[in-house]
Parts: C-alpha cells; sequence; structure tokens
C-alpha cells in the first residue's frame, strides 16, 4: 500500500499563490506516476497534473498550464504544485495521488490507485 499526506492549502487572494506537498510512503515503487487532481463544490473531480516519477516528464491540464508548475524530490518521497497567478475558479479541494499506468492517459482519475485525503485552496477574488 502507499499512503500520501497532503499539506499546504489554505486561502489567498486573485493572483495569490501557494504551493501543496503531498509526502508518499509505504511501497511507492509500485507507482510510477504521481498527479495532483482537484474538485470544486457540485463538479466533477478533474486532473490538474501529473508527473512521471523516473523521467520528470510533465502533464498539465489546459486551464493551468503556465500558472502550475508539478515537481517531485524522490529522495523525501514527495510530490508539490506550486500554484501562481491564482483565480476564484482554482477554488477546490486538491488531492494527490499515485498510479502505475502503462500507456494510459495521466490525468484520467479513475486508472489512480491511491489517494489522499484533499487539501483545501480557497482563492477569493
Amino acid at each position: 500500500q502507499v499512503q500520501l499526506v497532503e499539506s499546504g492549502g489554505g486561502s489567498v487572494q486573485a493572483g495569490g499563490s501557494l504551493r501543496l506537498s503531498c509526502a508518499a510512503s509505504g511501497y511507492t515503487y509500485l507507482t510510477n506516476y504521481m498527479a495532483w487532481f482537484r474538485q470544486a463544490p457540485g463538479k466533477e473531480r478533474e486532473g490538474v497534473a501529473a508527473i512521471y516519477r523516473y523521467g520528470g516528464n510533465e502533464y498539465y491540464a489546459d486551464s493551468v498550464k503556465g500558472r502550475f508548475t508539478i515537481s517531485q524530490d524522490n529522495a523525501k518521497n514527495t510530490l508539490y504544485l506550486q500554484m501562481n497567478s491564482l483565480k476564484p475558479e482554482d477554488t477546490a479541494m486538491y488531492y494527490c495521488a499515485a498510479a502505475r499506468l502503462i500507456a494510459d492517459p495521466p490525468l484520467i482519475q479513475n486508472k489512480y490507485k491511491y489517494w489522499g485525503q484533499g487539501t483545501q485552496v480557497t482563492v477569493s477574488s
């Protein structure tokens, strides 16, 4: 099993920045992709960004390209999401996820087996 614990959420004004962290533990070698998803009230969960753990290839939703950056520190088993130029529509619960993917698009949520409990991000206008 893999355990994921997110941190770093909070409230910020539009245009501000936040950095989310996700600490992974357990059998992390079972996974080759890590990702951030988010879910706003009344909306479906959507993929935000993903990264290939062993090569660093990054993938982003169109809505966050140029504003968010996903990164990892494999030595610390920690995933990050740097969020800049935040907008009110970025308000959501953000979840860290991990999976072992084989030729799957990396932002499809039902491909991810391991999930964190989420951290709330609120952006006010």
